[in-house]
């Protein structure tokens, strides 16, 4: 378990890679010990619930806004959702008792451990959290080389090659004088493609403003005023800043607190600040047969919304309860789902795919694959997780979005960070956390369709699959030579 919170320290915002050389390899030959499925499987877990609720502390953030009436869920939120996601950990545990310390069992547990994580990313409504393939995106130029392979094979792709890369040590020195020629062919390869033609910004200007609004909301009239005029306040400054040509402004999630699918008057007021500006407004819909909707609308001037999105990737037991829960968490019911991934078409601007919040998580399921966007664009609250690794994680994940899809990825957050990201990855221009204030940026120009946009899950599926069935075939060759 302790040795499952020291590997933690690899996940974003801390980096500590180092760390899985020595942890790996032990985990290995722990299991290699086991001598037992009970004991592999209980070893398993005991691992993933260490690096879970390490990974995982930060989900206690939103209990501590309301702490005078959920206090007693403060003990125990992190620690109930590692023990769910630990039990990811007992596949490639089990896969791996009865084998011997050595290359094979090294492509076994990989191999599995990227299938488990797959199956996190569906089972249960999906969470891909704590996923080791987040390691590489270190700030600054090193992590923009170490992230480029992504573009082919997406991040769970990078988790199997981190865990390949962790556990060579393993074999002693062969394994070490392995692992320091994969990182060379590892940089090369991110040297290689970020040595490609620059490309040239789009002709639009976007003004992101980030308010820093509080969490929980006040629902009374001269807060819901009061956070109306810094929404106005800010985009008058953004448009002030982007000067002269085509533009847009953006506000993230649930930024307006009015309706502003159905409030003219809202609208009428926001067009006397932006004119005919298209403004791309987190904001809470109604759809037709009354349900509520976490949402993205396009107003242009005062007249009726251009366009809107509805987040379909909702947060369980924060945004809906689920199903099979037999008492309602949500208040009201929660909000419904969209209909997924969708690119707006809107007059003056490239087309895009909006992502809400923690959408921007899910590997593979960002874009609409029918209708290719030039450009994502991300609206989230993350102040609600403060000044913990939750926000840090969140934008470390959301950025591999770019290098996977190759296209620019515009994320406009509450609290920050909010930044401008091209399509290789590179962070262009940022707010940092917990700050109020504008970013204005050139949109960033898009690459052709990388090979991951085109073959998506079923890249990083195939590998994990391949080196699972690779580890068997020679943990078979290696008991039949230890027989003769």
């Amino acid at each position: 378990m302790l040795a499952g919170v020291a590997s933690a320290l690899a996940l974003p915002p801390l980096y500590l890679l180092p760390a899985l050389l020595f942890i790996m390899p032990w985990l290995l030959r722990r299991l290699a010990q086991a001598g037992s499925a009970k004991r592999a499987a209980w070893l398993g877990w005991c691992f993933g619930f260490g690096l879970n609720v390490a990974g995982l502390y930060w989900i206690t953030m939103p209990i501590m806004t309301e702490v005078g009436t959920f206090w007693w869920l403060v003990p125990f939120a992190a620690p109930l959702l590692a023990f769910a996601v630990a039990f990811y950990s007992i596949f490639p545990a089990l896969a791996v008792y009865r084998m011997r310390p050595g290359l094979p069992m090294i492509l076994v547990f990989a191999g599995v451990w990227v299938l488990s994580n797959l199956l996190q990313q569906f089972a249960f409504t999906g969470f891909p959290w704590n996923m080791w393939g987040a390691d590489w995106t270190i700030p600054g130029r090193l992590g923009d080389v170490l992230i480029q392979p992504a573009s082919v094979i997406g991040i769970h792709g990078l988790t199997l090659l981190t865990i390949i890369l962790a556990c060579l040590p393993l074999l002693g020195r062969r394994g070490w004088f392995g692992a320091a020629g994969m990182m060379l062919l590892w940089v090369g390869f991110g040297l290689a493609r970020l040595a490609g033609p620059a490309l040239a910004d789009q002709n639009l200007t976007l003004g992101l403003i980030q308010p820093d609004f509080s969490v929980p909301m006040q629902w009374d009239r001269p807060a819901l005023e009061a956070r109306w005029q810094v929404d106005l306040d800010q985009t008058r400054q953004a448009i002030a800043a982007a000067g002269p040509g085509p533009k847009a402004i953006i506000w993230p999630e649930t930024a307006s607190p009015w309706l502003l699918a159905r409030d003219a008057g809202a609208r009428a007021m926001l067009a006397a600040v932006s004119g005919d500006i298209p403004v791309l407004a987190g904001t809470i819909r109604f759809a037709a047969d009354g349900s509520p909707r976490n949402s993205f609308v396009v107003v242009q001037g005062p007249g009726p919304v251009l366009a809107h999105y509805d987040k379909f990737k909702l947060v369980p037991f924060g945004e809906y309860t689920p199903a099979w829960v037999p008492v309602k968490i949500t208040p009201g019911g929660g909000f419904s789902p969209g209909p997924g991934p969708r690119t707006l078409h809107i007059p003056g601007l490239p087309p895009f795919d909006p992502l809400i919040c923690y959408e921007a998580i899910f590997s593979g399921e960002t874009i609409d694959n029918t209708d290719r966007p030039d450009w994502l664009v991300n609206i989230t609250d993350d102040a609600w997780f403060g000044n913990s690794s939750g926000p840090r994680q969140d934008f470390a994940t959301t950025r591999l979005r770019a290098v996977e899809e190759g296209v620019p990825l515009i994320r406009d957050a509450n609290s920050g960070e909010s930044a401008m990201i091209d399509s290789y990855g590179r962070v262009l221009a940022s707010l940092p956390l917990l700050t109020k204030g504008v970013l204005v940026h050139k949109l960033p120009g898009a690459l052709k369709a990388t090979i991951y946009s085109r073959y998506g899950l079923k890249i990083p599926f195939a590998l994990a699959l391949v080196t699972l069935i690779l580890g068997l075939i020679a943990a078979r060759i290696t008991r039949k030579r230890i027989e003769l």
